[in-house]
């Protein structure tokens, strides 16, 4: 569900979502500076030629409905993709059983192309491990194979009038946390210029989809933004058009055009349907031939975010299936003298390869009997760093340490074969990883969530399942001191909200139309960040879907709501336990969950409660 930030960190040291405006020589001066260092390092320069990106020319195809195929099921689920390994095969305990849970002939619109690009990104990783085997038993295992997932890349001067256009390849994609700053000087007879953050071509596609195609036009001065497949063609266009407030148009609390940039004023189109349209003036218009300027995109939880030099300029939501952590490289092409280009904090992985991995990292051995609590945490292939953070931080308490209670990664398949290949390595390393027979979408989530209750009934049997996140923080010795006064069955207990409406808002991430769910409310839900359900429910709720009496919804916690509540008919009344120490989107002292908490923050609070022994937050 929509979670809101109270401040929106702002990437490079700024720090707040009130943007100030800085000079534009100052700005130049000082990425400049970083750039030249950088430059030293030219091993870390990805940037390829690549003519098969294309501008607005291309002709739209005709939408086309995405089917799965028995073929992608059958390879999916064949001894084909379970690699021998015991390390690996245990991390495969859930996927080997959800077949069932996939063909159902009202699977989420998602599932097909999820599956279909898992299948392909399963044959990749076959092949990449099978050249790792080759390579370690030959002794040839090279620095490049080791390091295939850098933490900065760059690229520098190019004169991109004309035709040409420069690609910087990110080889691991990027995260929440990662930012692209680009430094040049638009062609003083240009018309204009172009910034796309484009994805992972799939096999049979001639050309790779567009993530966010930032357009700078200086014919009539406006700033287009939009995303493109070959499947779909071009998504609606923005251009700061508005059919409403403006606080109604907020991507993590920024507008989608700064309000200095040019007036809203009301403009006929051909067909003389009224449209409110930004017209940027010249004077407010942030670029200008021949002026120097550095321009800043960075990645919020919502959306995509531009700053030119200083000043906050455009926001972009995500868009389904286009989500940020599916880019594998910058283009930037169009009339422009580009300086350079930065793409830093890129997610790396720890070095399995090279370190020995502390034991105390590893997860435990389990008893056999049914544990306490199992805790699955919802992660995405290439955050790296979120894991590693919980691994050390409230992983080590001692219940976890000891087996009473378990936590297991529950992850997709990537589009980048590269990051499959690192989890690969990762979940032989740690043990704690289940993946799914998917690849991540945000539309596939409640999947995950249905994973999640065979994994708490059928492979590790737990007397109470919680669902989490890897940016959240729980403190596992008071949960399991609150459980005890809990029942211990029909239990729903976290942060519940008990009346809300779904989102009718077509473009919204969280957008729920009324042939999904036509009531004006939905049943108590528990908030995605941190819920914990009894072992009764999560065996009805497997049951429920392997039968198809349960239906299958977008919004995976809200999902959950609508099942427990069919529970709550049929088998048992249900307790709806609602606690405030669940914190949905910020950290407030003597907490339970904290959400939304970098590495960083994740490993203070863990050393706060070491020497403190208090629940404290971090700044």
């Amino acid at each position: 569900m929509k979670q809101f930030m109270s401040v929106v960190r702002f990437k490079f040291g700024f720090t707040s979502v009130r943007m100030r405006d800085w000079s534009v020589g100052v700005s130049i001066m000082v990425l400049t500076l970083i750039f030249i260092i950088r430059y030293e390092q030219s091993d870390h320069t990805h940037t390829v030629d690549d003519s098969s990106i294309e501008g607005e020319s291309v002709h739209e195809p005709a939408k086309k409905p995405h089917f799965m195929t028995l073929e992608d099921l059958d390879y999916l689920f064949s001894n084909k993709s379970f690699f021998g390994e015991e390390e690996v095969s245990n991390g495969m305990l859930v996927w080997s059983r959800m077949r069932p849970f996939l063909e159902r002939p009202d699977a989420l619109p998602e599932t097909a192309q999820g599956i279909e690009e898992a299948t392909l990104a399963m044959k990749g990783l076959v092949l990449e491990i099978n050249r790792e085997k080759r390579a370690y038993s030959s002794g040839m295992v090279s620095k490049e194979i080791r390091r295939i997932c850098p933490d900065f890349v760059t690229a520098f001067d190019k004169d991109l009038s004309g035709l040409s256009h420069v690609l910087l390849e990110l080889p691991c994609g990027l995260i929440e946390d990662s930012s692209i700053t680009l430094v040049g000087i638009p062609d003083e007879h240009s018309s204009s210029f172009q910034i796309q953050l484009v994805g992972s071509g799939l096999s049979g596609e001639t050309r790779r989809p567009i993530i966010l195609r930032y357009n700078v036009n200086f014919s009539k001065p406006s700033i287009v933004q939009n995303t493109w497949t070959e499947k779909l063609g071009w998504g609606n266009e923005e251009r700061c058009q508005y059919h409403g407030s403006l606080k109604n148009h907020l991507v993590d609390e920024l507008p989608l055009c700064n309000k200095q940039t040019g007036r809203i004023i009301s403009e006929k189109s051909s067909n003389d349907d009224a449209t409110m349209e930004l017209s940027l003036s010249n004077a407010n218009f942030p670029f200008l031939k021949g002026s120097p300027f550095t321009a800043a995109l960075w990645f919020g939880l919502e959306g995509f975010h531009m700053t030119i030099n200083g000043r906050h300029e455009t926001s972009f939501a995500y868009r389904e299936k286009l989500e940020p952590w599916l880019v594998s490289a910058v283009k930037v092409s169009g009339g422009l003298k580009m300086l350079s280009v930065l793409a830093t904090r890129l997610p790396i992985p720890d070095d399995h390869a090279s370190l020995i991995i502390e034991e105390k990292l590893k997860a435990p051995s389990l008893s056999g009997t049914r544990i306490e609590l199992l805790v699955g945490v919802f992660s995405t292939g290439n955050n790296f760093k979120r894991r590693m953070a919980l691994r050390r931080s409230w992983m080590q308490y001692e219940a976890v340490r000891s087996g009473k209670v378990a936590v297991r990664f529950l992850i997709g398949l990537h589009t980048n074969e590269k990051v499959n290949l690192e989890m690969w390595r990762e979940s032989k390393a740690y043990g704690d990883i289940q993946f799914m027979p998917f690849v991540d979408y945000y539309g596939l989530l409640s999947l995950k969530t249905v994973a999640l209750c065979i994994l708490g009934t059928k492979v590790i049997p737990a007397k109470y399942i919680m669902k989490t996140d890897d940016d959240a923080f729980v403190r596992i010795d008071e949960l399991l001191s609150s459980l005890e006064e809990r029942p211990s069955s029909a239990l729903l207990y976290g942060l519940i909200s008990f009346d809300s409406s779904p989102d009718r808002e077509q473009g919204s991430k969280w957008f729920i139309p009324k042939e999904e769910w036509p009531l004006d409310s939905y049943p108590p839900w528990a908030h995605g960040p941190g819920y914990i359900i009894s072992h009764d429910i999560a065996k009805f709720v497997v049951k429920g879907h392997r039968q198809r009496d349960l239906g299958l919804f977008k919004l995976e916690d809200v999902a959950m709501g609508i099942w427990i509540q069919q529970f709550n008919q049929t088998i048992k009344r249900v307790k709806y336990i609602n606690d405030k120490r669940f914190h949905n989107s910020d950290c407030k002292s003597n907490y339970i969950l904290v959400h939304y908490q970098t590495p960083r923050l994740i490993l203070c609070l863990w050393e706060k409660l070491q020497k403190e022994n208090q629940s404290i937050c971090c700044e």
